[in-house]
């Protein structure tokens, strides 16, 4: 059973940083590939950041390219995400994913293990 658990969410104030973590548990597969998503209730889940950790493969959305870092922490087993230079626009709950076949896509339905979320809200 794969397990995610994200945490590091919090208010902060335009320009700021901040860091989510998303522990992963019963992922066993051999490429580790792992992504953040972010949704705004009556908006759909976009992709904003992917590791294809084995290829040394980041992907970014364009909206937060330059701001935002991917990362991971294999001997933890834990994910990171950068965020600098925060934009009102950057409100959201924020997930991790895992996908077994879709190593560096910012598409939700090729994911297949999803966490809770964690909310980010940044004001102007």
């Amino acid at each position: 059973q794969v397990h995610l658990e994200e945490s590091g969410g919090g208010s902060v104030q335009a320009g700021e940083s901040l860091r989510l973590s998303c522990v992963v548990s019963g992922y066993s597969y051999r490429r580790n590939c792992l992504g953040w998503f972010r949704q705004v209730p009556g908006k759909g889940r976009e992709g904003v950041a992917a590791i294809y950790f084995e290829a040394e493969h980041r992907s970014y959305a364009e909206s937060v390219k330059g701001r935002f870092t991917i990362s991971q922490d294999n001997a933890k087993k834990t994910l990171f995400l950068q965020m600098d230079s925060l934009k009102a626009e950057d409100s959201a709950m924020y997930f991790c994913a895992a996908t077994r076949l879709g190593c560096g896509s910012l598409f939700q339905h090729e994911y297949d293990f999803w966490g809770q979320g964690t909310e980010v809200t940044v004001s102007s």
